[in-house]
């Protein structure tokens, strides 16, 4: 299957996102092995928490984008000496509330929900000193969106502040985008079989739209995040971030 089969056009809407996450958060809701659908899932929660507490020690304010059930904001809390306030934005409601309920057993700090699309949500700038995000930005489709969500992170960062995330990466070069999608699908199929393996791939095709990680380091830079760094890459996922100039 390409992994481009669905034009960006066609591919799933907020709203229809929304709802089948709805319907998928005890899938969410294990620190342990996170997303079992994505290679290396406890490294990447485990890499996105120490990278920002090593980043930014002194953290006050966290954005979760795309936060599911909480599970980066606890490992960044778990990890940090001080008790941050964490900001918590998602599709979804019912993510939202068992996020709020995790987290706020973690955290001396505010917790605050915001449910609805990053993209349009109102949110103060210079405000965070770190932002997270997980397995949410591969929803972004054209070259124009993606350079306003991450345009937007960095004007909500304080001076100082990081920006981390993982997620789903697409490859340059063909050959390579085969090779690797091959590698993700026996990683599947041993997970679940090949009848999870292809619904997971019919899920991708119909919601998912990854860019290269060479891509987004280059769009992180463009944006104004003078220093960035990869952390781990493993077939189609990555971890990696950046940090604002002081």
């Amino acid at each position: 299957m390409s992994l481009f089969a669905t034009s960006l056009s066609a591919k799933s809407t907020p709203e229809e996102i929304r709802q089948r996450f709805d319907n998928d958060v005890e899938r969410f809701s294990n620190l342990e092995t996170g997303q079992v659908s994505t290679i290396d899932a406890p490294l990447a929660l485990e890499l996105i928490a120490q990278a920002a507490v090593a980043a930014t020690p002194a953290m006050r304010r966290i954005l979760d984008i795309g936060c599911g059930a909480g599970n980066n904001s606890i490992k960044i809390v778990r990890a940090v000496a001080t008790n941050p306030d964490c900001d918590l934005l998602d599709l979804s409601g019912a993510m939202l509330t068992r996020a709020k309920e995790r987290v706020s057993r973690e955290t001396t700090g505010k917790v605050s929900v915001f449910q609805g699309d990053f993209r349009l949500a109102s949110l103060p700038d210079n405000h965070y000193d770190v932002v997270v995000a997980a397995a949410v930005l591969h929803h972004l489709r054209d070259d124009a969106d993606w350079f306003s969500v991450f345009d937007k992170i960095f004007r909500l960062l304080r001076p100082g502040g990081s920006f981390w995330l993982s997620d789903l990466v697409s490859h340059e070069i063909p050959a390579l985008q085969s090779l690797m999608w091959r590698r993700y699908g026996d990683y599947l199929a041993t997970v679940g079989g090949p009848d999870y393996r292809d619904g997971v791939f019919a899920s991708i095709d119909r919601e998912d739209s990854p860019r290269p990680l060479t891509f987004q380091l280059d769009l992180l830079r463009r944006v104004g995040f003078t220093v960035v760094d990869a952390l781990h890459k493993n077939s189609c996922f990555a971890v990696f971030g950046g940090r604002k100039p002081s």
